[in-house]
């Protein structure tokens, strides 16, 4: 059964009640029977895996960083290639 917290808008105290997930939520306060409301509390979230920050391997469809040109992929090895062959002879 999960653990509920309430606040008294009366006095201003904090309790908490196990309840069912079906049980309706309380309605008075058991020190001044004020009125309550249950407090919601953010819960933590972990992101596993790989993708979910900048710096993790994406496929290159959802990349932020533009490919290269692949005509200057092709350029470059080529123009090493020929310097090296007129070094040689």
């Amino acid at each position: 059964m999960p653990t509920y917290e309430y606040k008294c808008e009366t006095c201003g105290i904090h309790f908490e009640r196990w309840q069912r997930m079906t049980d309706e939520p309380l309605k008075t306060c058991p020190e001044c029977d004020g009125p309550v409301h249950r407090v919601l509390h953010p819960v933590g979230i972990v992101f596993k895996g790989s993708g979910w920050y900048c710096t993790d391997n994406r496929s290159s469809s959802s990349s932020m960083i533009p490919p290269k040109d692949k005509a200057e992929e092709k350029a470059e090895p080529k123009a090493e290639a020929k310097s090296e062959d007129k070094d040689k002879k």
